[in-house]
């Protein structure tokens, strides 16, 4: 995927980290996206998180499929694996990437359109399988690419920029991973580095399926009322010839720091996001809690957001499929197709 090179710059006093790193160490290309897009935001988070947890760069594998957020795995970690798949198909080439070389760390970045639309299957049998990656969706209720078509997570009752209102009940991922088993699962805004940045150093410190759904503004083509995930911009100029082209520049919204479990986040139009932090009590070991929290929020007009649910004793893909520890990238040839003598011996034990 390309994008525009940062020049080489080092601080001398910059602060490193436990292996030696700086944050710049963890930044990838310069980011292509809207001013003021949501998802820069999150690439800022997770440069954050990778760099406190002193991941090595190259020990890591970056996947993506197709949209602005797949675009994401470009502007961080430069010097890691990656590789940008088919549009809704990023879960099942990390499930064989994975399958091949357990030892890498594996993020994959997808949005609303490609992991609850064209990647919905995918999606559902990552979770089952608990493939041992962080999957993080950053979902803005419109194909940002395609110039603003609803997703499956747009609001009943948004607009789209030509006037059509969405009927169509949105799927929230929280919910569904939670129904389908996930063993962890957190929801946080693109704006609240503070509490998104723990999240994410949660995420990929677990063992199995972490999937973080985060709410991330689409400054160019959700633009509507009644839309929970993003900030509706009004243009300050019209010129018909290049009305999809031209983009205002924004500023980025940031959460205000308090220490209330709700806290209503004023954007762009006027309009406000209600987001609802999980309380001191809350148990995240307890996915019927969970459920029953995320339900509440929804008919309270509410985003909840923070560590919804986690389950530490789940057993992730190759626990389940028993696979030998060495990865299969380093066995040798004669140990991954041992002969016909072999697997002709082992063809009986079938018939």
């Amino acid at each position: 995927m390309t994008s525009i090179s940062k020049p080489p710059v080092r601080h001398p006093s910059a602060q490193k980290n436990q292996i030696g790193l700086t944050k710049a160490d963890y930044e990838g290309g310069m980011s292509t996206l809207c001013a003021g897009c949501g998802h820069d935001s999150v690439t800022a988070a997770l440069i954050q998180a990778f760099w406190e947890l002193d991941l090595p760069p190259h020990r890591a594998a970056k996947m993506s499929g197709i949209g602005c957020s797949s675009k994401t795995t470009a502007y961080f970690m430069k010097q890691s694996h990656g590789f940008n798949s088919v549009h809704g198909r990023m879960p099942s080439v990390t499930t064989g990437a994975n399958a091949a070389n357990r030892d890498l760390t594996y993020i994959g970045i997808s949005g609303d359109g490609d992991s609850l639309n064209i990647g919905f299957g995918q999606l559902a049998h990552a979770i089952r399988r608990n493939v041992n990656m962080l999957y993080v969706i950053e979902n803005n209720g419109v194909y940002g690419l395609t110039k603003g078509q609803f997703s499956a997570s747009a609001d009943v009752g948004s607009k789209s920029r030509k006037g059509e209102v969405n009927e169509q009940t949105p799927i929230d991922p929280v919910l569904l991973a939670l129904t389908l088993g996930a063993t962890f699962v957190a929801r946080s805004f693109s704006g609240d580095k503070t509490q998104l940045v723990p999240i994410l150093k949660a995420g990929l410190s677990h063992h199995g399926f972490a999937l973080i759904d985060v709410i991330s503004p689409c400054v160019s083509f959700n633009d509507h009322e009644g839309s929970a995930k993003s900030y509706a911009y009004m243009r300050r100029h019209e010129v018909e010839v290049v009305e999809t082209d031209f983009v205002p520049l924004r500023r980025e919204i940031k959460v205000p720091e308090t220490h209330e479990e709700l806290t209503v986040v004023r954007m762009h139009d006027g309009s406000e996001v209600r987001l609802h932090a999980t309380a001191p009590g809350y148990n995240p070991r307890s996915r019927d809690t969970a459920y029953r929290h995320v339900q509440a929020c929804v008919r309270k007009g509410e985003v909840a957001t923070g560590l919804l649910f986690i389950d530490e004793s789940g057993r992730e893909m190759h626990d389940m499929q028993r696979t030998v520890t060495t990865p299969l990238a380093q066995l040798p040839y004669d140990v991954l197709c041992p002969g016909s003598a072999v697997l002709d011996s082992l063809m009986e034990r079938y018939r």
